[in-house]
């Protein structure tokens, strides 16, 4: 859901000096152009000591990062889930997140000082009265229902430490006028949005402490995820809130972490060192962020050291063969299934779908291990159910009901439910209608072309007739796209996971889109079945584990039998970097940038 020149780095030091009189920096880069000799055209300059020195001092100065895709914004707050971990490895240098979700869980990163919870005081939740009205919900409408219910608040201590890196100090109150921009309608984003439905307050209790303030009833896991990040308010107090993201603050964002931004081309990024820094003093002065090609391009950057670190979670099937190979050459690599998940959506108001035997066959007769297999080596395997395998409350294969390749089950499912009759290699239905549904999903993905593609081949073989609709990202997910809407019959594309499985806003009957809640949620299926509404309300607004985990594996159960979508597998990232590198500690959550400050060259 989601681009050459590079310039190449003191990379080749004892070939390449040669040619090298002096050099130049800005941000970290070297200028390659080589000085013309004031001589005759047979003469050779030959290298100082001095200016060997200078060219190793000034690479070792440098973090040389390679990725698939710069991050197109470094405002604080993404547009979107998809933008906020594309943008990750930039924004964690220049504002490291509050609490970071790492190793599916969730950890302190120095902006706070801890992580609020019960235990330690800083989660509260006391007895409410509220008003209902004649449905039973919550209003602020005076009725003549009165009921209690609990209300959340959640205290937030903010490091004293942290400066912005213009050198003013960063306060409380930074937090609370990035809540006030949200309430004046500044376009701060999707994650914005929802924090804001949520707070019923949020407020300044000194120089370093805000308390966030939760809506009635609206309790669960994740709820110490109510603070708002900081934005420098003496930088943008007088910009109209609409206009934010065009201010000069949004081009050149200021921080409060290790790095700050330098400059940017088409093709890279440049940081420099934060001399405001409250943490580890980084080991050195720069970083760059360059965009490769491929794996073949970040490869053989590594080999000819004019890469430190590279990431990317786009990797051609014929480059795993090739980065192994570097692997057991000593080259430091690191596989790990990503958070994002591909899957297929079946929309239940089609008639066809509607039926659980022809869901079922569909399911029968994909091999998606297979497909895993190809596309990533046997590193990814097939998802058995929508909540992943590192995940709390992930259920156990034995606990739910599965769906290996078996196209013979498939087969006989839809005779079963009515198909068995056969014109020109597709199913046709007693009453003459052929067995044929269309796939929506996003262009521009070469994976989710290979999934499509092989998912209309694997339907063949079982007399499914697949039409496959191509669409750019922004129409299928746009508030008026057919997702939304609920205008499709099978949607390909993927959910970004955290270490909360988060399943309210997917599976409830309350997120199915419709007229009726202005098409708001994404339970795109349109799957709303009593049992699995309750366990994983349940699941959502427990703050017991326990509670939590027996109600989502209950919810999976159902899930998985019923089938509203079809679970396919994470996508696989990989990590490569230097052999001389120590440090870097690569995650499927954290960007690889979230301790750079703790890297260090052997």
């Amino acid at each position: 859901m989601h681009h050459t020149t590079f310039f190449l780095r003191v990379g080749l030091f004892l070939g390449f000096v040669l040619l090298l009189t002096a050099c130049q920096i800005e941000g970290g880069v070297r200028d390659r152009t080589p000085v013309v000799p004031n001589t005759t055209p047979d003469a050779i300059l030959a290298p100082t000591n001095q200016s060997v020195a200078d060219a190793l001092a000034q690479r070792n100065d440098v973090w040389a990062i390679g990725i698939t895709e710069l991050p197109a914004d470094l405002f604080p707050y993404p547009k979107d889930s998809a933008l906020k971990r594309a943008n990750s490895i930039a924004l964690e240098m220049i504002s490291p997140s509050p609490i970071l979700a790492f190793n599916y869980d969730y950890i302190t990163t120095g902006v706070l000082t801890r992580i609020p919870t019960i235990e330690n005081g800083d989660v509260q939740i006391t007895d409410v009265s509220v008003y209902l009205d004649a449905a039973g919900n919550i209003t602020t409408t005076t009725t003549t229902v009165i009921t209690q219910v609990q209300q959340v608040s959640i205290t937030y201590q903010w490091n004293e430490k942290l400066t912005w890196s213009d050198g003013v100090p960063v306060t409380a109150a930074d937090s609370v006028f990035a809540y006030e921009l949200a309430r004046k309608q500044a376009p701060l984003g999707e994650e914005a949005r929802i924090l804001l439905d949520r707070t019923a307050d949020y407020k300044l209790i000194d120089e370093h402490t805000t308390k966030a303030i939760l809506q009635p009833d609206l309790v669960g896991s994740g709820i110490f995820l109510s603070y708002w990040t900081p934005l420098p308010k003496h930088l943008l107090q007088d910009v109209p809130p609409a206009e934010i993201r065009d201010s000069a603050y949004a081009k050149k964002p200021v921080g409060y972490g290790p790095y700050m931004l330098d400059s940017r081309s088409s093709n890279e990024i440049r940081f420099v060192r934060n001399p405001y820094f409250y943490g580890t003093i980084p080991a050195v002065n720069h970083v760059s962020l360059t965009q490769m090609s491929g794996v073949d391009m970040i490869r053989a950057n590594l080999a000819n050291d004019n890469l430190d670190v590279a990431v990317t979670d786009r990797v051609a099937i014929d480059q795993y063969a090739f980065i192994d190979q570097d692997a057991r050459a000593g080259m430091p690599v690191t596989y790990y299934r990503s958070p994002v998940w591909e899957h297929i959506d079946f929309n239940l108001d089609i008639q066809t779908l509607q039926d659980i035997r022809v869901r079922r066959a569909l399911a029968y007769g994909f091999n998606r291990n297979g497909l895993a297999d190809t596309l990533f080596g046997g590193r990814s395997p097939m998802l058995n159910s929508w909540i992943l395998p590192e995940q709390q409350g992930a259920a156990p294969a034995d606990q739910i009901t599965t769906y290996d390749y078996a196209p013979d089950t498939a087969n006989a499912l839809l005779d079963e439910a009515g198909y068995g009759k056969w014109i020109d290699g597709v199913r046709v239905s007693k009453q003459g209608i052929t067995l044929t549904l269309n796939l929506i999903t996003t262009t521009g993905s070469p994976l989710r072309q290979e999934i499509a593609e092989r998912f209309k081949s694997d339907m063949q073989e079982v007399g499914v007739d697949i039409a496959i609709t191509y669409m750019p990202p922004e129409e299928i997910f746009a508030p008026s796209g057919p997702l939304f809407l609920r205008q499709f019959d099978l949607a390909l594309f993927a959910w970004i996971a955290s270490p909360d499985p988060a399943g309210l806003p997917l599976w409830s009957c309350a997120s199915v889109p419709s007229d009726t809640n202005g098409h708001i949620g994404n339970n795109f299926a349109g799957w709303c079945m009593r049992d699995a509404d309750f366990a994983v309300k349940t699941a959502a607004t427990s703050l017991d584990k326990a509670v939590q985990n027996e109600q989502y594996i209950l919810q999976q159960q159902l899930f998985t039998k019923e089938l509203p979508s079809l679970p396919l597998f994470q996508r696989l990232g990989v990590a490569l970097m230097s052999a001389n590198m120590t440090g870097v500690a690569p995650d499927a959550l954290a960007p690889i940038t979230w301790n750079i400050a703790e890297w260090k060259r052997k």
